[in-house]
């Protein structure tokens, strides 16, 4: 790359930060000044998308997206899952799933087979770098868990846990509740 190159990074890199910190700025405005009793629906989104900001720029200093890192979380846990398995487990489309897995392949990441007596699916399997940058990126993961968790005693994140655990099974049910009345197939 030229030195022109490098200049033109710096520049986008300068713009992203600058971005970054307009957007913090915005969001700590809105919950503390503007609306600080918004729906919780609300809280728990941005605060979702902090915790997402905060790893991705971790990870980006390991040159992983964002989106490899929730497939390499599913395969450290259950390597050789179908394709469809995989993209079911993360919750996105087939066509996202087969992107970023052809991405994760040229990579090293992973490698993609067809099983001798089923020529149908396609099967994920992580590579030893692939595994290995598990040992990287979760500490990573974790910095970020602890920074969101500073100044919270033991009593708070377990209440807090058992809130947002209490929500998602109220949210769940709800949705499976919203199938069976509509007569649909449960999800």
């Amino acid at each position: 790359m030229g030195l022109g190159g490098f200049g033109k990074m710096a520049r986008m890199a300068r713009l992203t930060a600058a971005r970054e910190a307009e957007i913090s700025t915005r969001l700590l405005k809105h919950w503390h000044e503007t609306v600080p009793n918004d729906r919780m629906a609300h809280l728990v989104k941005d605060a979702a998308r902090g915790f997402l900001r905060s790893l991705q720029l971790r990870l980006a200093t390991q040159g992983v997206s964002l989106g490899h890192w929730s497939f390499l979380r599913i395969l450290w846990e259950q390597d050789g899952l179908t394709q469809r398995a995989l993209s079911q487990e993360a919750g996105v489309m087939g066509s996202t799933t087969l992107i970023a897995l052809r991405a994760m392949e040229s990579l090293g990441y992973i490698r993609r087979a067809q099983m001798a007596g089923n020529r149908k699916n396609m099967y994920v399997f992580l590579t030893p770098s692939g595994r290995a940058l598990k040992q990287k990126l979760v500490p990573l993961a974790e910095e970020v868990n602890r920074l969101a968790l500073r100044g919270l005693d033991e009593a708070a994140i377990a209440t807090t846990r058992r809130s947002l655990l209490v929500m998602l099974d109220n949210l769940a049910r709800d949705n499976l509740l919203a199938h069976a009345q509509a007569g649909d197939r449960a999800p």
